[in-house]
């Protein structure tokens, strides 16, 4: 395997209120267009003035459209609310759906996270469609997650297992201001009449005894069908942590295996396929300095083979995760990143793309991708 191309596909300009570009996602459309998603915004830890932005590709990423925000603030339960993140997945017959990240705008100065009691601010899911290359998109519809009563901020982009069956990946976080002791869990909503109603769903990832997080879920449909989902594992009560979980469901999600340790360390982005039966999965290392990485599997991901792994991107920035008491001490660390946030597409069964931000510091970050050849 080997890197045959990489660029940028949407640069944070120095000096304006777009010059930290985070959280991207990458679609790959049967057209040949490539589209790169991301939360944009005047820096890294503040929410005023943040948006998504879209950006495309119609040359493989040798050339790509000025970026531009498809998706307008909207209010939600009488707050205006903004779209700091969007996630695109195509289903077929030319419709591209977007899972979006509401998240509450109506006090621009309060930070997302509340340091106190571990809240955050209000999060929710709304949906978009397109069906002309993602140049235009529907007016976005809420998907009513208040089933859960907490915050439900996205992880990623909706799978699509085919037969009209769309999933949402999703985590709970707390209310801002609840004092109450922070349950975190990763889920799954399901729809079966392509994002008409969703009228089940599965916790993928739970501690009962809420000592483990299983946090930003990264799942994926596999050839076979399968749906591998890998965890950035965090231990609540060390505050440190794990290496790379993960679990599988081969029915669409009626079933799952338990979960199991990877024996990977790092931040996973979501796993594909490619040729050979072979699982494809990037994640990102903090142990010395920001590293992002791939490895392959052979057995359906239970295992990870050191001699399969290749660096896609090195930083030289002296930055290893630091020792922390208190969750408000990880969320500190969040914002210290430069270089995160490793996320795949396929383009076909021997190349995928590996997409990423990476910048001088926090406030200044690129939405970068490199493209993989096997």
């Amino acid at each position: 395997m080997r890197i045959i191309d990489r660029g940028i596909a949407i640069k944070g300009e120095q000096g304006t209120d777009y010059q930290s570009c985070l959280f991207p996602g990458f679609c790959v459309l049967p057209s040949g267009r490539w589209i790169v998603t991301c939360r944009a915004a005047p820096a890294r830890n503040i929410n005023w003035n943040q948006r998504v932005f879209l950006s495309y590709s119609d040359d493989e990423g040798k050339t790509w459209s000025k970026p531009f925000s498809p998706f307008k603030p909207k209010i939600l339960n009488g707050k205006i609310g903004v779209f700091r993140g969007a996630y695109l997945t195509y289903l077929d017959n030319n419709e591209i759906f977007a899972t979006l990240h509401w998240i509450d705008y109506s006090d621009p100065d309060l930070p997302a996270f509340n340091e106190k009691t571990e809240g955050v601010l209000d999060c929710f899911i709304f949906t978009s469609r397109s069906y002309d290359n993602g140049l235009t998109w529907s007016d976005p519809e809420f998907v009513d997650t208040s089933i859960f009563k907490w915050p439900a901020p996205i992880t990623g982009p909706a799978l699509y297992p085919g037969s009209d069956c769309i999933i949402i990946q999703f985590e709970l976080n707390k209310p801002y201001y609840d004092t109450s002791q922070w349950t975190h869990a990763s889920i799954l909503f399901f729809s079966y009449d392509r994002g008409k109603s969703w009228p089940e769903y599965f916790i993928v990832g739970k501690d009962p005894e809420n000592k483990i997080f299983y946090w930003d879920q990264r799942p994926g449909v596999l050839n076979d069908g399968t749906i591998l989902d890998m965890f950035w594992t965090y231990n609540n009560k060390t505050c440190s942590y794990l290496n790379i979980h993960a679990r599988c469901s081969r029915d669409r999600g009626k079933t799952w295996s338990e979960i199991w340790d990877t024996g990977v360390s790092g931040q996973p982005g979501h796993p594909v396929s490619i040729s050979g039966n072979r699982i494809v999965m990037p994640f990102i290392q903090r142990d010395r300095f920001p590293v992002i990485k791939i490895r392959t599997s052979s057995d359906g991901g239970k295992t990870w083979q050191k001699n399969s792994e290749m660096v896609i991107y090195s930083s030289e920035e002296k930055f290893r995760h630091s020792e922390k008491k208190t969750m408000a001490d990880t969320w500190a660390e969040f914002n210290k990143f430069s270089v995160g946030w490793p996320i795949t597409a396929k383009v076909n069964d021997t190349d995928i793309i590996v997409a990423f931000y990476n910048g001088v510091n926090p406030d200044s970050t690129n939405i970068e991708w490199a493209r993989i050849r096997f």
